[in-house]
């Protein structure tokens, strides 16, 4: 899944959830990765233009949620974008600074109208040949919400599950007694180091930020949320997003859906949703936050 993966589970037989735990992990890995040419997602993307491809229901059910808010006016989310962050690689050791009429060539492709989907049978086209979705907007917060929901159905009262950063809390910390704490990455210090801490139960806590995966040329840094207009990495002033609701998916979503905003504009649309809250970091380390939040905010 390209992340370090923590589990904590507070359970007489946590050894064994764990091992299931992880078992489905790498099934959802199998099912969702726009990386592993032999995934279930990678059969739709080599299909594009071709034939559509009958899928998971679980695989379906993300593509149908991705499409929907990839459509949605102002939405800069858009899961037809595989092409774009295939072409720069940011990320990975070959990445590199794409020319312009590359990315002109790409964008062509992000037009998510072009996916066609068939309900009844199940089934994902993609209108385009070169076509190729990519769901790292969405996937971890929907593998979160499943594993939350497979720990509940054992009678675990208290776990929190951390997806690369991507956190989903079950209960309270029942070692400690107390709401889980979760903190807020520092965007100009080394990892580890929290620039505010949130207390959280039964809650998502979601982070997007600029400051982990960035690719250095020609004297510029260039980071790997992209604007989906332009081609290139998306220059609002923001250091990071984190979004807390109670499904993490909506974290996903959400993060994502409003990344190129101005932060008066984030902390406004979210302030206008029911069950997300915000906490926004720019560039220069000034912080916003919803009126939901209550942070303990670090010197």
């Amino acid at each position: 899944m390209g992340s370090t993966i923590s589990i904590s589970v507070l359970h007489e037989n946590a050894d064994f959830l764990l091992d299931e735990v992880f078992s489905l992990l790498k099934i959802y890995e199998n099912r969702f990765s726009a990386n592993d040419d032999n995934s279930e997602l990678m059969q739709v993307n080599h299909a594009a233009g071709k034939e559509p491809v009958r899928v998971h229901p679980d695989l379906f059910e993300l593509i149908e949620l991705g499409k929907k808010h990839s459509l949605i006016p102002g939405s800069h989310l858009n899961i037809t974008i595989g092409p774009l962050i295939q072409t720069w690689r940011i990320g990975f050791k070959d990445a590199r600074v794409p020319s312009a009429s590359e990315i002109e060539k790409v964008l062509s492709l992000t037009n998510p109208e072009n996916i066609e989907l068939d309900p009844t049978a199940r089934s994902v086209f993609l209108k385009q040949r070169g076509m190729k979705i990519d769901l790292g907007a969405l996937a971890k917060g929907y593998i979160a919400d499943k594993i939350s929901h497979f720990l509940k159905e054992k009678d675990v009262t208290s776990a929190l599950i951390n997806l690369g950063g991507n956190i989903l809390t079950i209960g309270q910390n029942q070692q400690n007694n107390r709401l889980w704490r979760i903190g807020i990455q520092n965007p100009k210090l080394p990892r580890g180091n929290n620039l505010a801490l949130l207390s959280i139960q039964d809650q998502s806590v979601v982070t997007s930020g600029i400051y982990e995966r960035n690719l250095k040329a020609n004297g510029k840094i260039y980071h790997h949320i992209f604007d989906r207009n332009t081609g290139y990495p998306i220059d609002n002033q923001l250091a990071s997003l984190t979004i807390v609701s109670d499904k993490s998916v909506d974290g996903e979503i959400w993060t994502t859906r409003l990344f190129g905003e101005s932060p008066s504009s984030i902390i406004e649309k979210v302030e206008q949703e029911n069950g997300i809250e915000a906490f926004v970091i720019t560039e220069d380390n000034q912080i916003f936050y919803s009126s939901g939040l209550t942070p303990e905010i670090l010197s």
